[in-house]
């Protein structure tokens, strides 16, 4: 085999596993932030509270729709 044919090759193969691995990556961790949200409705609420702002259930409500729509986009 050719010197210059096995390092095209070599090179070839780690673009394509650095490519691979980013978007397995890329699609894995998309699915996992849809099965677990990062912020729920308790981090919104101690958010709130520790900006010294009384929570109530409808801002709250209002907030993670605004969370969800944006992901949406």
């Amino acid at each position: 085999m050719n010197l210059g044919l096995a390092i095209f090759l070599i090179i070839l193969a780690l673009v394509g596993g650095f490519a691979g691995g980013f978007f397995m990556s890329r699609k894995y961790m998309m699915n996992y932030f849809e099965e677990n949200p990062p912020i729920d409705e308790n981090m919104i609420r101690t958010m709130m509270l520790s900006m010294g702002q009384k929570p109530s259930e409808r801002k709250i409500q209002q907030i993670m729709n605004q969370m969800k729509k944006s992901q949406r986009k």
